[in-house]
């Protein structure tokens, strides 16, 4: 006589919501993998980050390096072999195009950096600094900008100087304060060079003046020129008393 099979118990299976779920959670992974094989990487975007990056933290060393640059920005060629000076401009640069993504589309304008003869010069726009025919330093962006230029120009050699220029455009002012636009570009030069060495810029380094409306960049007759010619100049040179000690002896030696 056959024996009987003992009974065997089967054991619990999950609940069913969970394999639905399992299900969903595939379908989910599947869906994303086909949307990152579909997508394409905007460049200009990821360098973009690796810039603002590269210059809030400094988390990109060595030979790393982005093309975040604004095309206007120029490094002055008399100081491009400049090691020092050089990795300074970049630096300033880097500023310049994170301080215009948050005030142009507030002024409409930009700060620039452009070359000059015996060095280089940042440009800024009068109305991002100053309110109309004052001469005291108001935007808050302005002060962080002008913070993170004094950094970086304690960080220049040595015989690197800046001189702080005011410009206006050619109309007439006359306040109580200013009695005409020699008194306003200047004024307005004094306060930047204030502000550079209260951020800890050496006064001997620094130099203030205004020409007034007489060293127009832009044409005076449209709202837009004038807005151009109404800045402050970051002039940047090398004093080379070698060179300076020859053009004295040239001018003063008449035979």
């Amino acid at each position: 006589m056959a024996k009987k099979c003992p009974k065997v118990e089967c054991p619990k299976c999950l609940p069913g919501w969970l394999a639905a779920f399992g299900d969903l959670m595939s379908l989910l992974l599947c869906f994303f993998v086909l949307l990152l094989s579909m997508s394409t990487m905007d460049a200009k975007k990821v360098q973009a980050a690796a810039g603002s990056l590269q210059g809030a933290m400094s988390v990109l060393d060595g030979e790393t390096s982005t093309d975040v640059q604004n095309n206007q920005l120029q490094i002055a060629t008399p100081i491009q072999n400049d090691t020092q000076t050089s990795k300074q401009v970049k630096s300033m640069q880097q500023t310049i195009v994170e301080t215009n993504e948050m005030i142009k589309s507030a002024t409409g304008q930009e700060i620039t950096l452009q070359e000059s003869e015996d060095g280089f010069l940042i440009r800024l726009p009068a109305n991002i600094l100053f309110a109309k025919a004052k001469a005291n330093i108001i935007n808050d962006d302005a002060y962080l900008f002008l913070k993170r230029m004094a950094l970086i120009i304690d960080k220049l050699p040595k015989d690197m100087y800046v001189n702080v220029i005011g410009h206006t455009d050619s109309t007439p002012v006359h306040t109580d304060e200013f009695k005409d636009n020699w008194e306003l570009s200047t004024a307005r030069a004094v306060s930047v060079v204030k502000e550079l060495i209260k951020d800890g810029v050496k006064p001997k380094f620094l130099a203030a003046c205004g020409k007034a409306g007489f060293d127009p960049i832009a044409s005076n007759n449209t709202s837009e020129g004038r807005a151009k010619n109404r800045r402050v100049e970051l002039y940047f040179f090398s004093k080379n008393k070698k060179n300076e000690e020859k053009t004295k002896k040239s001018i003063l030696d008449k035979k």
